[in-house]
């Protein structure tokens, strides 16, 4: 009871471990990623607009001379000067903020889904590293296995037990193997480079993976429920309610316009001729009124508003749909690759078990070192379906991730 106790605490150490350096780059990815942060730049232009908007129109200022001077009774006038200001409807500033607020709105769900993204490569991209590290791994151990089997070739030969081809043999597997272990080499240098390009470092950064991944016992369940407020559907919704505050700055715009001025014009006083008003300048305070009289504009908009508003629903349902089929094939693949775990490590006991039975038959001198090939290249395969099967595991563990959390 001990023991397992420790086992188990070792395990939980070693998962916790494994998540938190994880986390860690995932951390690092998304502070340092340039699309993260052009989404981000995107974000702030919008929600700056809403200072843009948040203003009415130029005032106008007029001055004119009158190049023959009108007579009044007051006198003769020289010039005029008028200043005016239109003014939009009762709450018309309003609305336009609140429209550009809602789509200032949208495009943060950009930033949030382009995270959610990041986070899948980065995580895809670490599983595939570890994936070739531990191939890498189960190769050197064959590697070191087959020239343990060729010592004992060799030793057979001296009594006669076995020949040179068998020998030779166990060589050229060594060179296969070796072969596919450069192989692999070279495509983990690959993949190293798309993880720091993810992290937008250098390509020559180090990635330690760890030692070892275990698929969990049991799965959480996930429900279309989960899949329902994810971001990329979150985002038509916040969308179609930029189109309704659309449809409510349309609606004020529609209104009259209110305009406030006032004229000033210069009266000369009248020579020869004394009166109280004489020279008396002019001020006149305006008021005026804008009435959008023909107005198939607005009716146009109003149509287009929502034509746009079902573009949307249909949209998102589309969206929802390729979402949860993608979620559906994901549940199941991860299904199929704790089934192919279970299966290969079955196979892989019984195929130790062989190579036992096989080893411990040299010491009769009746080793068959074609059956040792056989057993090895069947070892090899069960060890490679292993890892692959836990990296489909992890892998589709992210889509899934990804689509509900």
């Amino acid at each position: 009871m001990k023991h397992i106790k420790i086992l188990i605490f070792t395990l939980f150490v070693s998962a916790f471990a494994q998540a938190q350096q994880l986390d860690k780059l995932i951390n690092v990815a998304l502070a340092n990623n340039p699309e993260i942060q052009k989404f981000e730049l995107r974000y702030k232009v919008a929600s700056e607009k809403i200072n843009e908007v948040n203003t009415i129109s130029n005032t106008e200022f007029g001055v004119g001379y009158f190049v023959s001077e009108p007579e009044t009774r007051t006198g003769a006038q020289r010039f005029k000067v008028s200043a005016k200001q239109m003014i939009p409807w009762f709450n018309t500033i309003t609305a336009r903020e609140n429209y550009v607020s809602s789509l200032a709105k949208a495009k943060y769900e950009d930033i949030v889904i382009a995270k959610r993204r990041l986070m899948t490569s980065v995580s895809q991209s670490y599983y595939n590293l570890y994936a070739n590290k531990a191939k890498q791994d189960v190769l050197i151990e064959n590697i070191k296995l087959l020239k343990t089997y060729e010592t004992l070739a060799l030793t057979s030969v001296e009594v006669g037990n076995a020949s040179v081809v068998d020998v030779l043999r166990l060589q050229m597997r060594q060179n296969e193997l070796q072969q596919l272990l450069d192989v692999l080499i070279q495509q983990f240098i690959t993949e190293q480079t798309t993880f720091n390009t993810l992290l937008n470092r250098k390509k020559e950064v180090k990635i330690t993976v760890v030692s070892e991944l275990i698929i969990p016992s049991e799965s959480y369940d996930v429900g279309l429920k989960d899949l329902e407020i994810h971001p990329e559907l979150l985002k038509f919704d916040k969308l179609y309610y930029a189109v309704e505050q659309s449809e409510l700055l349309n609606q004020k715009e529609s209104s009259p316009l209110i305009g406030f001025g006032l004229d000033y014009i210069n009266v000369e006083k009248r020579p020869n001729l004394d009166f109280s008003d004489n020279g008396k300048d002019i001020i006149m305070p305006m008021l005026s009124i804008s009435i959008p009289i023909f107005n198939n504009k607005y009716k146009s908009k109003t149509k287009q508003n929502q034509i746009q508003q079902e573009e949307i629903l249909s949209q998102k349902r589309e969206r929802l749909n390729k979402l949860t089929i993608r979620l559906d094939k994901a549940l199941n693949d991860r299904i199929s690759a704790r089934i192919s775990f279970n299966t290969q490590t079955k196979n892989l006991l019984q195929a130790k078990n062989a190579q036992e039975i096989l080893t411990k038959s040299y010491e009769t001198g009746k080793i068959d070192f074609n059956d040792v090939l056989d057993i090895q290249e069947l070892q090899l395969k069960f060890q490679l379906n292993q890892v692959e099967s836990i990296r489909k595991y992890f892998i589709k563990s992210t889509i899934i991730n990804y689509l509900t959390n």
